[in-house]
């Protein structure tokens, strides 16, 4: 089996609910963007000190396939759709960290070379929301997505923020 198709040669895609459609469509760009958010929580994986968070990534990267499944699943019920108990999950991660580490103000980013890659995909998972929230302006995009993504980013900044904390080297911002 090839990975190619040629059948995209002429800027067309196809979703796997079957309808083609521009490559540059929101649809595509929102599932295209959780892809990307997923390689780079991927490299992400390879820099992390915690064992625990990165458990918590690979999650991550299995949820972000029930996303984007669902978000390329137009007009179809999506057989593996992100549910009510994955918002739930990682709200609970978002706690635990924050129980943790007790931020006290503003954090400058990127005091590690972890915190750094877990931060950028942080503003990933925030373009994603962007591109999700304008699709939802055309066509209904699930409640619970929306949820997700948007508590996704929070709970990569703990992360980061945890992977800082574990080498003391939060740096807060000094007004």
């Amino acid at each position: 089996m090839s990975i190619y198709t040629k059948t995209g040669d002429s800027g067309e895609t196809a979703l796997w609910s079957g309808e083609r459609v521009s490559k540059d469509d929101l649809r595509v760009e929102s599932y295209g963007t959780i892809d990307e958010l997923s390689a780079f929580i991927s490299e992400a994986t390879h820099y992390v000190n915690s064992q625990e968070i990165r458990k918590i990534l690979k999650e991550l990267q299995n949820d972000l396939f029930k996303v984007g499944g669902e978000l390329a699943s137009k007009g179809k019920q999506y057989i593996h759709p992100i549910e009510e108990s994955d918002v739930e999950r990682i709200t609970n991660y978002v706690d635990y960290f924050e129980k943790r580490i007790q931020l006290k103000s503003f954090v400058i980013q990127g005091s590690t070379p972890q915190s750094s890659k877990l931060d950028i995909c942080r503003t990933i998972a925030r373009r994603a929301e962007r591109r999700i929230i304008s699709l939802d302006k055309k066509e209904t995009v699930s409640p619970t997505i929306k949820k997700y993504i948007n508590r996704l980013s929070d709970l990569l900044y703990v992360m980061a923020r945890f992977e800082e904390f574990l080498q003391n080297k939060i740096e807060y911002k000094r007004w």
